[in-house]
């Protein structure tokens, strides 16, 4: 029998100049609510008082814009660097801003390499205390160019309570574990529902899976996001609650999430050390 093959070393990763964290949000599979988490986590900093950057690495599903509003056109500088479009205090990129409606980016793997490499390397992104990266679902090609390419203080893990949810939220924690990106904590998004006629819970996908699998994992449980229809309400009509400001009903847990994420960040950089990347 062959010898197991040794890690390939990995060229160091170095930090966006003038960006303090960088901040992935990640999901095992779609449809958990990972972008509306990224967007609210995103302006829910911005109103805490904090200069914030967003990109969408969703390539192709790029909803971001979608939910802030917004189909500005990125401009370019005469040094053929990107300038961010500036939309609700936060400076936001998706390939949603380069490639309008439905044309779909039929792509592969080194063109996603090359476009993932642009907006972090290319965009004018200036002194930023959060850079909130929302990468697509699962653990491909983006995810791998990020995480060889650039230094990301840590990773935000979103599922929903459901069994199918979290299979795949272990796959995402065990990525960036093999590859020593800190994983801040898991979001249970979708967690409860509060019955509008007799004010009681009712857990239509469960509720608190997502804790049991941060516990096992050795993680934080950053939040418990309800389900709101005010919160898909503000996704579809490009006015996310959290940017109404945290005493907006609906946005208070969006907000304690943000408060735990800073929270992860400050206790990372009191005890993190320069990773090392080592891919088999």
């Amino acid at each position: 029998m062959p010898p197991a093959p040794m890690p390939q070393q990995q060229p160091e990763r170095h930090p966006i100049p003038g960006v303090k964290n960088l901040v992935a949000v990640a999901s095992g599979k779609g449809g958990v609510g990972k972008t509306t988490v990224a967007v609210n986590l995103a302006l829910a900093l911005v109103k805490l008082g904090h200069k914030v950057g967003l990109m969408d690495a969703d390539v192709y599903g790029p909803n971001v814009p979608i939910m802030l509003g917004t189909l500005q056109e990125p401009q370019a500088t005469a040094e053929k660097r990107i300038i961010p479009v500036q939309v609700a205090g936060l400076k936001m990129i998706s390939m949603g801003l380069l490639n309008p409606g439905d044309k779909p980016m039929v792509w592969r793997g080194p063109m996603l390499h090359s476009v993932i490499t642009q907006f972090l390397r290319s965009v004018e992104w200036g002194e930023l205390d959060y850079l909130i990266i929302d990468l697509p679902p699962g653990t491909g090609d983006v995810q791998l160019t990020l995480i060889q390419t650039v230094a990301v203080t840590g990773a935000v893990v979103v599922t929903t309570p459901s069994t199918v949810a979290l299979a795949d939220v272990r796959k995402a924690i065990e990525m960036f574990r093999q590859v020593n990106v800190e994983v801040l904590g898991v979001v249970e998004n979708m967690s409860t529902f509060k019955c509008p006629h007799c004010d009681k819970p009712i857990d239509i996908f469960g509720h608190g899976e997502g804790t049991k699998t941060a516990i096992a994992y050795g993680v934080p449980v950053l939040g418990e996001i309800e389900i709101d229809p005010r919160i898909r309400i503000g996704g579809d009509t490009g006015k996310p609650v959290a940017g109404l400001g945290e005493s907006t009903p609906a946005a208070q847990s969006l907000y304690a999430m943000a408060r735990a994420v800073t929270a992860r960040l400050t206790e990372v950089s009191t005890t993190s050390s320069p990773p090392t990347v080592s891919i088999d």
